[in-house]
């Protein structure tokens, strides 16, 4: 019998702690320890956990298992979890509540299972563990601290996705020149380095993911007039002219796309995003992130030469 294949698929990795909301337990287990944590869990087994802040992406992400050309899925969500698997069973008990198409979890007691994902081909892991986060990033896995609330709107199928640029799609060699010297010197190293794609970041595969999905629909639009596309991405980010070409030669080189983007040149994203309304925001600046917390569910992704001046 053969196993099942994740390898075509875009496999996403979700902690507990970031599909749904936790935090009354969380606060249990902060004052009265893992025991008393564990009580509780049993206690409220049959209370289901309220949506976290990327419950409406992992939702509709697994929405656009319907868009299938072969009956195959195209994504797979997979709980990672640091619950024991006795604790674990009230995450799982709310996964079938919610409706969610989830049906694989990995629970491994006051560990994290990030190591493993690479085994199961993951693109992203999704967390509120900050240290699990920076350590995924670090194996070289991509891997982001959900922050700020969930996405207000339930109704509606479509899939909204927004990334920043520098330090999340793309690697960070272009932040270095601005954060070393300044942006007049960050403009003329773009200028001059215009047709030199940068290097791939770790969110580079998760967007390949997302537009192999795009392709669907694209095909799917031509054959049906009526048809409207779901999945909509967009890069927003700091850059403005003149370093914004190198960020679109950049994509074309590494055969990825976005709809829309938003170069912004210094103006407060928060002001974009809340019209934009995404249902998952990627950054590595967590100041950006912050702005928007009260309306916008945020990734920040801690990588790069931006989080490494906050270590220190």
């Amino acid at each position: 019998m053969a196993g099942y294949d994740l390898e075509k698929m875009l496999v996403v990795g979700v902690a507990s702690s970031a599909l749904f909301d936790l935090s009354a337990a969380d606060a249990v287990f902060k004052k009265d320890g893992e025991d008393r944590y564990r009580e509780y869990q049993e206690e409220h087994i049959a209370e289901p956990l309220k949506p976290g802040v990327a419950f409406a992406f992992i939702q509709r992400l697994l929405s656009l298992n319907d868009l299938s050309e072969d009956g195959h899925p195209l994504v797979e969500v997979i709980v990672l979890s640091r619950n024991d698997p006795e604790t674990g069973l009230r995450v799982m008990r709310s996964i079938a509540h919610h409706g969610l198409g989830i049906s694989r979890a990995i629970f491994m007691q006051g560990r994290s299972p990030y190591a493993y994902m690479g085994a199961l081909n993951m693109s992203l892991f999704l967390s509120q563990n900050e240290r699990d986060v920076r350590v995924a990033l670090e194996m070289g896995f991509a891997a982001g601290q959900v922050v700020g609330t969930p996405a207000a709107d339930s109704n509606g199928s479509d899939l909204r996705i927004a990334f920043d640029f520098d330090g999340v799609l793309a690697d960070d060699s272009s932040e270095r020149v601005m954060q070393s010297d300044g942006l007049p010197a960050f403009h003329a190293h773009e200028t001059e380095h215009l047709e030199e794609p940068l290097p791939e970041g770790r969110l580079s595969e998760f967007l390949r993911g997302v537009n192999r999905i795009q392709d669907i629909e694209e095909r799917r639009s031509a054959a049906e007039a009526s048809y409207n596309r779901r999945v909509h991405v967009a890069i927003v980010t700091a850059r403005n002219a003149p370093s914004h070409e190198r960020v679109i030669r950049t994509l074309q080189s590494w055969g990825v796309r976005v709809n829309d983007a938003f170069f912004l040149g210094g103006i407060e994203k928060a002001k974009v995003l809340r019209v934009l309304k995404p249902h998952i925001f990627f950054d590595d600046q967590l100041k950006h992130l912050q702005e928007a917390a009260d309306e916008v569910p945020s990734v920040h992704v801690p990588f790069g030469v931006i989080n490494e001046a906050k270590d220190t």
